[in-house]
């Protein structure tokens, strides 16, 4: 039965309604990013940029670097704009868009999440790189869909008993990364790392401006919890809602982290532009090895 149009939405030209994008624009290979306008610090290394589209916060650009066809494209910030993206690039490739019909032959794309982000470990310093390879999502997302099977869920339940979590706030969940991804990625410049997807930047990452928050201590609660020799080493806002999906979907993912803060010992980098510089010349050199 053909998916109802309230439900997959298409532009006129047929394009995906949130990305404007037609399954001839995109890669197997995609580089996700926050910043819409980090989209171009990618590319600029690119020998060709065949196609780009701009559409709200998502600028999606594909070209060749090194002879590889990859495609860059920006979400915005946080898991809501992650359901929108997720979904539609998975459509794109396994969704027959003129029949509204489910391919009978899956494709499954490599996704690279680029992205900044606060450790809270003293031994994770600024202007370093960690690899995702779990990720805790305060957010909910994942419990919108039927997703038991890629959490994990003894890591979550101690996690709760561990913060005192509030009963008012939703139940963390936990996924991994690709373990292919993260072998291929992982080197003598890569700290590992279990992430903290917050649902927000200021109440919900612990920052306090004018409001006071639920719970003045969740960051070194955070910071103090080990299972089983693993500790949460830093928070940002997209990577659990990229591994659940990505699980879900079929796709491999990988979350690369530049540290550009440590709230642990309250430093700030001096050169975000340069570490995060960095951090793309390393991933665009790992998806061509």
């Amino acid at each position: 039965m053909p998916i109802k149009a309230s439900e997959l939405i298409l532009n006129p030209d047929g394009s995906v309604y949130h990305l404007n994008l037609l399954p001839e624009h995109i890669a197997d290979s995609i580089i996700t990013v926050g910043d819409p306008d980090r989209v171009d610090s990618v590319t600029k290394h690119f020998e060709k940029v065949e196609f780009q589209t701009r559409k709200r916060e998502f600028h999606t650009q594909t070209g060749t670097f090194k002879g590889k066809r990859i495609t860059v494209i920006s979400t915005g910030i946080g898991t809501d704009n992650i359901d929108i993206v997720f979904n539609e690039l998975d459509a794109l490739v396994n969704i027959d868009l003129e029949k509204r019909e489910i391919k009978p032959e899956l494709t499954s794309l490599n996704i690279i999440r680029i992205g900044t982000s606060g450790s809270i470990q003293k031994h994770i310093p600024i202007d370093s790189f960690l690899i995702s390879e779990y990720a805790a999502g305060f957010d909910s997302l994942l419990h919108f869909y039927k997703s038991s099977h890629v959490q994990f869920e003894k890591i979550s339940d101690a996690l709760m008993a561990h913060t005192n979590w509030a009963a008012s706030k939703s139940k963390p969940y936990v996924v991994k990364c690709d373990e292919s991804l993260l072998e291929k990625f992982s080197s003598d410049r890569t700290h590992i790392g279990f992430t903290g997807t917050n649902v927000g930047f200021y109440g919900p990452q612990g920052r306090i401006l004018r409001l006071p928050i639920q719970d003045n201590n969740l960051n070194d609660k955070l910071a103090s919890f080990n299972y089983e020799g693993m500790a949460i080493t830093n928070l940002e806002m997209e990577t659990a809602g990229i591994y659940g999906l990505s699980k879900l979907l079929g796709h491999k993912a990988l979350s690369m982290n530049a540290i550009i803060a440590n709230r642990a010992t309250g430093e700030f980098t001096s050169r975000p532009k340069e570490v995060v510089d960095d951090l793309i010349l390393y991933c665009l050199d790992k998806l061509v090895e």
